[in-house]
């Protein structure tokens, strides 16, 4: 055998090595895949305070730190 033949079994079993690592590799991560949990739903609007029979209500855009503030009477 020459050092030409002994090179190239030695890259062959390298690259071989590495495909069977990395098909294992990705059998385990294609297996763990969990259910996602379904997000309960989150409100914009929050109720801060009473004022007079009225809900004092902050109001959020979630992207955005800005707050809108405002009186909801329920008559």
């Amino acid at each position: 055998m020459s050092n030409s033949d002994y090179y190239r079994a030695v890259v062959l079993g390298a690259v071989i090595g590495m495909s069977f690592l990395t098909l294992f590799y990705m059998v385990n991560v294609a297996l763990d895949t969990k259910d996602p949990e379904p997000e309960k739903p989150r409100s914009n609007f929050e109720v801060i305070d009473k004022y007079k029979g009225c809900d004092f209500v902050r109001w959020s855009d979630h992207g955005l730190s800005e707050y809108k503030y405002f009186l909801h009477c329920p008559k």
